[in-house]
C-alpha cells in the first residue's frame, strides 16, 4: 500500500533534517538482498552513525532539492538503500563495507562536500580512516616524544642510583 500525501510530506521532512546535517550521502542497490542480511547492514550502520534506509527515490530528489546534495539526483533509479551521515566517510565506509561481503548489494553513487560521486568515488571515501583513527594516530605520534623523554629520564636515574650505591 502506498504513502498518503501526509505520510509523504512527513518522510521528505525527516530526510531533510538528515541531509541539512549530514557530509556524505552514500546510495547503493539492494536488489535480492536476504532480509537477514539486511538487518546485519542496518545494525553496522547504526553502530556506526549512518542514518540508513529505504527510501522512494522520487522523495528523496525532493529532499535533497536546493542542497549541495541536489547532483545526486541524475542517479537515484531502480530499488536503492540510502546511508546518510555526519562523519564524512562513515556512510561510504559501512556501504562499501557490506558489498565486500555481499555482492547483491552494489554500490551506485554518492555526494560528498557537493561532489557527486560515481561507485570509484564512493570506495576512494570509504578507504580513508575515519575522524577517530585519524586522532588516535595523532595522539600516538603526539605522545611518543614525551614517552621517549620519560623513558630517558628513567634510565638515568636508574644509572645515578647505581653510581651513588657502589
Amino acid at each position: 500500500m502506498g504513502l498518503n500525501l501526509d505520510d509523504k510530506k512527513a518522510v521528505v521532512a525527516e530526510v531533510s533534517a538528515r541531509v541539512a546535517n549530514a557530509q556524505t550521502i552514500a546510495v547503493a542497490e539492494y536488489r535480492g538482498i536476504e532480509v537477514g542480511d539486511l538487518t546485519v547492514l542496518r545494525a553496522k550502520a547504526r553502530e556506526a552513525g549512518v542514518y540508513l534506509r529505504v527510501l522512494k527515490n522520487t522523495l528523496v530528489r525532493r529532499a535533497i532539492a536546493e542542497t549541495p546534495f541536489a547532483g545526486l539526483s541524475d542517479q537515484l533509479t531502480g530499488p536503492l538503500i540510502y546511508g546518510i551521515s555526519e562523519d564524512p566517510v562513515a556512510a561510504a565506509k559501512v556501504l562499501n563495507d557490506f558489498a565486500k561481503g555481499n555482492d547483491k548489494l552494489v554500490l551506485k553513487a554518492g555526494s560528498y562536500a557537493g561532489n557527486t560521486l560515481d561507485k570509484a568515488g564512493v570506495q576512494a571515501l570509504a578507504s580513508i580512516p575515519s575522524r577517530e583513527e585519524l586522532l588516535a594516530k595523532l595522539l600516538g605520534v603526539m605522545q611518543a616524544p614525551v614517552t621517549g623523554f620519560a623513558c630517558t629520564l628513567a634510565a638515568l636515574a636508574k644509572k645515578r642510583e647505581e653510581e651513588a650505591a657502589a
